[in-house]
């Protein structure tokens, strides 16, 4: 009986464990499935559509969009399950032609975020202050446009631009008429007349510019041209004028916003000329096709570095060649659209009546894309009609590197020219790169090179070109040829009440500050000869 009650024993110990065990498996079982089947649950719920998205639950209800995006894709579609507003926009056919739509749009299939697409360019509202930028260019549609909208993007709303070479051409000039707030001027033969009889050539500080070909040949007609646009810039009520080149953007950094309309806003109303200094492009390669969306490396001003850290570095930084800078190292300018106002040269403003009160603003910049394309050299050379010898360009140009750059041009062989830019322009040495970078030398930029490839990927430069050939020739004409006269001020009109009394100053004043030329940044000489002073 005892053998009996032990075997009996044993038994039910074994089937409780075996018991135990089935549960325990059962309950893994449970544990692994039942999560599996929540998430299949959520993915098909989500899938149809069923779930609200708990990202889009933090937008509000109402909709909400960008400034100008009314008549966008993103604007005008609903915000859908759960509030996403940030989608993917496919762009729709262009009618441009070909040409035009390979350099400045997008193709029919390509695709984009559509930030700037109905972006309302054209407003006019009290907002303030007003800015109007002023030029001289032969550039064509594939730099003036991206050039003009990314200006128009940071708060600038008049373009005061005179025109010849490509940019006079009638498939130019329709397009930049078409938008609105740009002035074009043809350099036809009622405005040399009038710019002639500028009082510019009776007065001393341009005297060191007259009858000379080329660059100085330049700087003249751009200071003309800029006497006109303060009367033009005064008449449509702007509060600013700035001189720029095509090849130069403004680089608002410093501002609580990237604008260049809040960065003049927060200058005290006692300044009448604010001055950016320049930085100049570093290009990587030799093959550059459009600099604003391919360059983003630039060589700091002498006015942004600590005084060790430029002279420090001065030889690594000049690689050779005769200056800091290629080209001018002393920036551009911003000047108080007021009374007395004249031009002091491409770089500066002055007036007739005081002593201008400036600043120099410590982070903001004129980034300068110079000699970013290897056709650079060639454009410069086919401009000029000098003798490429070292005596015969200083009639011709006014800085060094300018002057090298042109004999090479017309002396050397392709491949020649190609490795002399390789070595003076190029920056290819990336240990180099990567040393001035982190000193503080050179910078990466990359804000107007993302705003230009969003207006492009937008549509925007191609909207540009096919709205103006779609408008009808009625309006056409009343913006053409025609209008060329009403659009020409005269420059000596608007001055005539001040004139005697202009004069009578200029008598009992020996001399006048002279104009100021496009200058190189300091060298050890400068250094040398300010410390000894």
């Amino acid at each position: 009986m005892a053998g009996y009650r032990g075997a009996s024993s044993a038994s039910s110990a074994a089937g409780a464990g075996a018991g135990a065990a089935a549960f325990a498996t059962r309950m893994l079982l449970l544990l692994t499935l039942l999560p599996l089947a929540l998430a299949a649950f959520a993915f098909v719920l989500q899938w149809r559509g069923g779930m609200r998205d708990p990202a889009g639950a933090a937008w509000p209800s109402n909709k909400q969009s960008f400034p100008g995006m009314e008549n966008s894709p993103l604007g005008s579609s609903s915000p859908g399950v759960g509030g996403s507003y940030f989608a993917v926009s496919v762009s729709s056919s262009s009618s441009a032609a070909a040409d035009c739509a390979g350099i400045l749009g997008r193709s029919a299939s390509s695709h984009g975020i559509s930030l700037y697409r109905g972006w309302n360019f054209d407003s006019e509202s009290s907002i303030t202050p007003k800015i109007c930028i002023t030029g001289s260019t032969s550039a064509g549609l594939h730099q003036i446009l991206p050039w003009l909208y990314y200006h128009k993007v940071i708060g600038v709303s008049h373009f005061i631009l005179f025109v010849e070479g490509e940019a006079a051409k009638p498939a130019v000039t329709s397009v930049l008429e078409s938008i609105r707030g740009v002035k074009i001027i043809y350099r036809t033969k009622e405005l040399r007349e009038k710019q002639d009889k500028s009082r510019i050539w009776n007065e001393t500080w341009l005297a060191g510019f007259f009858y000379k070909p080329c660059n100085y040949e330049l700087f003249v007609k751009q200071s003309l041209n800029m006497e006109m646009a303060i009367i033009m810039a005064r008449d449509a009520g702007m509060d600013w004028i700035i001189h720029l080149d095509t090849d130069e953007l403004i680089h608002p950094a410093g501002a609580r916003e990237y604008s260049l309309r809040r960065l003049l806003l927060d200058v005290p109303d006692n300044v009448d000329m604010v001055i950016f200094p320049n930085y100049e492009s570093s290009i990587e390669r030799d093959d550059i096709k459009d600099p604003f969306t391919e360059v983003s490396m630039f060589k700091k001003n002498y006015d942004h570095l600590p005084k060790d850290t430029y002279f420090g570095l001065y030889k690594e930084a000049t690689r050779g060649n005769p200056n800091y800078f290629l080209t001018y190292g002393n920036g551009k300018s911003a000047a108080r659209v007021q009374e007395h106002l004249r031009p002091n040269g491409a770089h500066r403003w002055h007036n007739y009546m005081k002593t201008p009160n400036e600043i120099k603003l410590e982070e903001a910049a004129i980034l300068h894309y110079t000699y970013t394309k290897f056709s650079d050299l060639t454009s410069r050379r086919d401009r000029c009609g000098c003798k490429p010898t070292k005596e015969d360009v200083k009639r011709c140009f006014i800085l060094e590197f300018d002057r090298l750059a042109f004999i090479i041009a017309s002396t050397a062989t392709e491949e020649e020219m190609r490795n002399w830019y390789k070595e003076h322009v190029v920056w290819t040495d990336k240990d180099t790169n990567l040393k001035l970078l982190r000193k503080g030398v050179l910078t990466r930029i990359y804000a107007p090179m993302a705003i230009i490839r969003g207006l492009k990927e937008s549509g925007v430069f191609t909207s540009a070109v096919t709205s103006a050939k779609a408008q009808s020739k009625t309006e056409s004409s009343n913006m053409g040829l025609g209008d060329k006269e009403s659009i020409v001020p005269n420059a000596t009109a608007g001055h005539e009440k001040l004139q005697a009394t202009v004069r009578k100053i200029l008598e009992m004043v020996d001399a006048q500050e002279e104009a100021m030329p496009p200058m190189s940044p300091p060298g050890f000489v400068e250094l040398t000869e300010s410390a000894l002073s």
